[in-house]
């Protein structure tokens, strides 16, 4: 199905276009297992050039979303994350070539090993199969999951989320293009072509179909996919990120960092959403800090300490601790020690990124020891929670789980392995 099929539901029998759709990616990917590396190389480059020559198609289709956004009501924030520009277009193009251009995920010999009596093993990387993506406003994961499933060898059914539907279609077509042009199926790649949300709940339920749902949105979405599925899920319900600036900071990085982490892009999961000053940095340098913030246009949600340094920072509640604010908004707060940011974070985390700003390298090793989260950064602004960052090309998600894949989840998390044994005639006493 191309991305310009209707979408509307009152026209569409959803369990059947999903049971369809479901069908037709199996087929694909049975055919994706044994396509050669250099045909799915093709068909990303040859998507990337599509992508770059439909440019205005998609700006036209995403100034369509925009408006659609604006009368839901959707924040700044959250508008930043549904707009397309020039350069996040070219963007999307890019991430497709760096990930043509990665070594090949599918086949990879992770180990390989020889018994005493003489049988030989292998254990080789292979695609899952089928992956289902469910995402929310940002329209650039259409290419993204599709690029990144296609790379490791599985086909993609994509649902994107309602604000983006005309910008996720005119990108989907682009990706069916170059499956096209490289020899490959198209089903390889397919939308659910509808907003009806009862499509939702019948990608949870394609047992037999779906091999792993990845969703990649907010609480209530990714909530919704942990309690309903019947598949595994690769999910993170929450980037509530922290920053923790210790006594031994260097004032002028820290800085640097703490405003980046907040305010580079606040409505995507690697945000900073809280601070924790230890109570010598607040003393030396928290009032600085919360003024850079404060002057920025961020508005500080701070403990008794916070507010002491600055008139302007508003009283945190216990609400705001543990918050995915997604905006101008910052909770913030100051602690005794290492030791007390880390059980703040224990208690309010969702085991996403957090970064401790510290010249000491004995505090930087106690953080990254006693800490579980998926991504733990020293002297680095946690925006860089992102597969492109790592080296990965692009990412589909970033997983917080302990099962499978954690951390950003790219080309090569996005497969399984199978042993390859090898005798001369061996059998068993």
């Amino acid at each position: 199905m191309d991305g310009s099929i209707a979408n509307d539901a009152k026209t569409l029998d959803v369990p059947a276009v999903m049971a369809d759709l479901g069908r037709r990616a199996k087929a694909a990917a049975a055919e994706l297992a044994y396509a050669p590396a250099a045909a799915r190389d093709a068909a990303l480059r040859a998507a990337a050039d599509a992508i770059e020559a439909r440019e205005a198609e998609i700006l036209a289709a995403n100034a369509k979303d925009m408006a659609f956004g604006r009368e839901k009501g959707l924040t700044e924030a959250m508008l930043d994350r549904l707009l397309l520009t020039a350069p996040r277009v070219a963007a999307m193009a890019q991430g497709l070539r760096e990930v043509a251009a990665q070594e090949d995920p599918v086949g990879r010999v992770l180990e390989e090993w020889t018994r005493p009596n003489g049988l030989h093993f292998r254990k080789v990387a292979t695609p899952l199969g089928v992956i289902g993506v469910i995402y929310e406003s940002r329209p650039n994961v259409t290419a993204d999951a599709g690029g990144l499933c296609l790379k490791s060898g599985n086909a993609a059914i994509l649902r994107g989320g309602s604000e983006s539907f005309h910008s996720a279609g005119a990108i989907h077509a682009c990706l069916q293009e170059g499956l096209r042009a490289a020899g490959l199926p198209a089903d390889a790649i397919q939308r659910v072509p509808t907003r009806d949300r009862a499509a939702v709940g019948e990608m949870l339920t394609l047992q037999g179909a779906i091999d792993v749902i990845i969703p990649r949105g907010g609480k209530g979405l990714v909530g919704r996919v942990q309690a309903e599925a019947r598949v595994p899920v690769f999910a993170h319900l929450e980037g509530i990120c922290h920053v923790y600036a210790d006594a031994a900071a260097d004032p002028e990085k820290a800085r640097k960092v703490i405003l980046n982490a907040k305010t580079r892009r606040t409505g995507i999961c690697g945000a900073a959403e809280c601070l924790l000053m230890h109570r010598d940095y607040a003393a030396g340098q928290g009032a600085q800090t919360v003024a850079m913030l404060l002057d920025a246009g961020v508005e500080v949600r701070g403990d008794a300490a916070v507010q002491a340094l600055d008139p302007r920072v508003v009283p945190a509640t216990e609400a705001d601790w543990g918050c995915e604010f997604l905006d101008m908004i910052l909770a913030a707060k100051v602690v005794d020690d290492v030791d007390a940011a880390i059980a703040h974070i224990q208690a309010y985390g969702s085991q996403h990124t957090e970064a401790v700003l510290t010249e000491d390298d004995a505090v930087a090793e106690r953080f990254f020891a006693r800490l579980d989260s998926a991504i733990l950064l020293r002297n680095a602004s946690t925006q860089f929670a992102d597969g492109g960052e790592f080296g990965f090309g692009a990412e589909i998600g970033i997983a917080t789980g302990k099962m499978h894949a954690r951390g950003p989840v790219g080309a090569k998390q996005l497969t399984s392995f199978k042993y390859l044994v090898e005798g001369d005639g061996t059998t068993r006493p």
